[in-house]
């Protein structure tokens, strides 16, 4: 019995799947909203410095279990790397290295901007993969989802941990590549979900990735520009706009299985609450107070009850198995 569980370690770390990145940057968007809450809301600052803290281990297991995966199922990753679907989520590993660097800027500056450059220089990287990925390979329109945003808009993310560290001149770079793209693929995933079948069950919550487009948009245009005008205020009312209609359309996410994908509605939620803070922080607008206060509460609750079952299906062993 012992020799059969010995056995079964291997097997899970073979399926380990690159998706559990996303637990990384759902955990990270709450702590920063935690951690921003502190400094706009007076929340107390005890919550974002522990589970910052959190998110720094968990962040750690992830990479450093990918990256025995990698060394020791080289052959699984490259199935990974030429999936339609799957390509588009090793993003997530660059997008988590600039997050943890958000994360780590108050505790250590010197680590930060390692991490930064990591993530900014790998993100880059994931973008002209997955670009070329599309264009030589035979992708059909139904391979395309939500997730198709995280390697190409991603890029809005670097500014935003990246202003102190580098010029802007190439933060701006990365900015117009996230806008520009960003457009397309709206109007691409527009078109399959209105047109086409509609999505596997298990794709469901990445309907919430639309949300973040506009809203990263919104801070990273912030940090570059200093400005809210009008081109701002548009990105944040189309984040607002989406996260409304993903709410009004919430019976369509009751009684999903769960599935790991389940942390794609966790860092979207993220994004509009830091949205919000900041359109707070900058007019001090009792409207926008109420927004960041009840988007707190609700990304909160979502982040826990993802949180539970995932340790839930850890407990029962049906996480990083054979699909």
């Amino acid at each position: 019995m012992e020799q059969e569980n010995i056995k079964s370690i291997p097997n899970r770390l073979e399926f380990f799947p690159v998706m559990m990145f996303a637990i990384v940057m759902g955990l990270s968007g709450l702590s920063l909203v935690l951690i921003k809450a502190h400094e706009v809301l007076t929340l107390s600052s005890f919550w974002g410095n522990t589970l910052s803290l959190m998110t720094l281990a968990i962040f750690v297991f992830i990479f450093g279990t990918y990256v025995v995966k990698i060394v020791k199922y080289p052959h699984m990753v490259k199935e990974e790397l030429a999936h339609p679907v799957r390509i588009n989520f090793f993003a997530a590993i660059s997008i988590s290295f600039i997050l943890v660097s958000m994360i780590m800027k108050s505790i250590n500056i010197n680590i930060a901007f390692g991490l930064f450059v990591i993530g900014a220089v790998l993100h880059l990287f994931f973008t002209f993969y997955t670009l070329r990925f599309w264009i030589t390979k035979n992708v059909e329109i139904l391979h395309s989802n939500p997730a198709w945003f995280i390697p190409i808009v991603g890029n809005l993310i670097v500014p935003i941990g990246g202003v102190g560290f580098v010029d802007n001149a190439l933060l701006l770079f990365y900015f117009s590549i996230g806008i520009f793209f960003w457009i397309i693929m709206l109007a691409i995933i527009l078109n399959r979900i209105i047109f086409h079948h509609q999505f596997a069950q298990k794709f469901m919550p990445t309907l919430f990735i639309l949300i973040a487009p506009p809203s990263i948009g919104l801070l990273s245009y912030f940090k570059l520009t200093q400005s809210l005008d009008m081109f701002a205020n548009i990105l944040f009312n189309l984040g607002l706009f989406f996260t409304l209609l993903l709410l009004f359309m919430y019976q369509s996410f009751l009684h999903i299985k769960f599935f790991i994908s389940w942390w794609a509605f966790t860092f979207p939620l993220a994004t509009i609450a830091l949205a919000s803070m900041l359109m707070f922080e900058q007019t001090n607008s009792p409207f926008y107070a109420y927004l960041s206060y009840f988007f707190i509460l609700f990304l909160t609750i979502v982040v826990i009850i993802v949180a539970y079952n995932t340790l839930k299906h850890i407990a029962k062993k049906e996480i990083c198995i054979m699909e």
